[in-house]
């Protein structure tokens, strides 16, 4: 039996925009009210995750989610047409647009937790929609997460869903930016790497000060629960409250694993050595640990480059590659930093560079765009075929982008009523496109 990984990248919505919504993401917070470009956005995205698959590896999309989200003003008492919705929330509470109308579900490894089926208990691949709590635009996401994953991933032989963790403080969930699975093969049994940001139950753990912890210890183990993962298959690992105050919201800004690599920064984890070796003791066979010295690469130049919201892959080569945004290869640091790493004997063999700046500008990188999942090939013909990537379909999703993206939008276009149109048009195209179902509030 063959084993994969595939990665699955958020299509960016027609609704890409800098709002500047997430307190504690420096990139986000720098470029509130800038002009954004959906259209590009949502190419440079499509070409990231086409170059992927055209290195041999399994490469899939996630739908968007439909935005600007009237259901949910409709609950905070905006009432009339979707029309005068807009039109009443543009005039009176433009930041309830904002939030309602942000195009953050393309960070897709925000959507979900999943646990392959080598680690869970009844031998299925997991997945639990993440709550995202901690932001109110994004924790209006989890319900429509869990229907296009399940139009995803619909056999239940082979695939179980999990609804969200309940909405509260106590069990904020962030999804796979604060989870790693680390093996030897991926098919073999493995060790899931939990990174949280605080305990509530236990106060004696460091909190930061200046920005939300906005993964709980207590998520963590509730996940590790609802996925059937023993003792044996978790390390739960604290997040460096120091980091985080300096714009680190997620592990994945300052971690990123694959297979036996975990490539993180000297500050990552808070008392990290302990964890690390009971990692490696768990995880059994080898290890690699590449630690990234604060000499060499600051914190600052890691937050501001990305350089490990970056994604590790394993080519069909056997070699692993790091799938790195072209702010890596624009600052000196970082650039001597990893032209180095390729000398030093680890498997990390290759780095490419890609140009994801309108993400980039808004806080996410290459890794913020996809989603891992681990799966053999039973569990992969299982997938609906029409989300993965191949020539024809970036073809066909390349044209979708052109024909129903602006190249132009502000904050305060999002109150223009053809915005709506033309994202409803867009969306009910995409999901025959991608054989997905009526997903959609709008298509019900």
């Amino acid at each position: 039996m063959k084993h994969f990984e595939a990665n699955f990248d958020g299509l960016v919505g027609p609704t890409h925009n800098y709002a500047g919504l997430s307190f504690g993401n420096v990139a986000s917070s720098q470029n509130a009210s800038m002009p954004s470009n959906p259209k590009a956005a949502a190419l440079q995205g499509l070409a990231k995750a086409k170059a992927l698959a055209d290195l041999g590896l399994v490469q899939g999309v996630i739908a968007p989610q439909e935005r600007p989200d009237i259901y949910t003003l409709r609950q905070m008492g905006f009432s009339g047409t979707d029309m005068q919705v807009l039109n009443k929330v543009a005039k009176t509470a433009p930041q309830w647009l904002y939030a309602c109308a942000s195009a953050s579900s393309m960070w897709t490894a925000n959507a979900a937790t999943v646990s392959p089926s080598a680690d869970t208990a009844d031998g299925k691949v997991h997945f639990t929609p993440a709550n995202l709590i901690d932001k109110f635009h994004r924790s209006i996401e989890s319900d429509t997460t869990g229907k296009i994953l399940k139009a995803m991933f619909a056999d239940t032989r082979y695939f179980k869903h999990h609804h969200a963790l309940p909405l509260h403080t106590h069990l904020g969930d962030e999804g796979a930016a604060n989870h790693t699975r680390l093996c030897q093969q991926y098919g073999a049994a493995g060790v899931e790497l939990f990174v949280y940001g605080q305990s509530v139950f236990d106060q004696e753990k460091p909190k930061p000060q200046k920005y939300p912890a906005r993964q709980t210890l207590e998520a963590s183990q509730a996940i590790a629960r609802l996925h059937g993962l023993d003792d044996d298959s978790c390390v739960f690992l604290q997040q460096n409250p120091l980091v985080i105050d300096q714009g680190v919201f997620h592990n994945d800004v300052i971690a990123v694993g694959n297979q036996n690599v975990l490539f993180y920064h000297q500050q990552a984890f808070f008392n990290g050595a302990e964890k690390l070796a009971e990692l490696q003791q768990k995880l059994g066979g080898e290890l690699h640990l590449i630690e990234v010295p604060t000499a060499q690469v600051s914190v600052k130049d890691a937050v501001q480059t990305y350089l490990f919201n970056t994604q590790i892959v394993t080519l069909p080569s056997g070699e692993m590659a790091i799938i790195a945004p072209t702010d890596c290869e624009e600052n000196p640091a970082v650039k001597q930093y990893l032209d180095e790493l390729l000398t030093l004997g680890t498997p990390i063999k290759q780095v490419r560079y890609f140009d994801v700046k309108q993400s980039m500008q808004n806080g996410g990188g290459p890794a913020c765009l996809r989603l891992r999942v681990a799966l053999n090939d039973q569990e992969l013909a299982a997938v609906n075929p029409q989300v993965l990537l191949t020539d024809e379909k970036y073809k066909k999703l390349t044209k979708w982008v052109e024909r129903h993206y602006r190249d132009r939008l502000t904050p305060a276009d999002l109150a223009d009523p053809e915005l709506l149109k033309e994202t409803r048009t867009a969306l009910d195209e995409l999901t025959q496109l991608l054989k997905l179902g009526s997903i959609y509030p709008f298509q019900r």
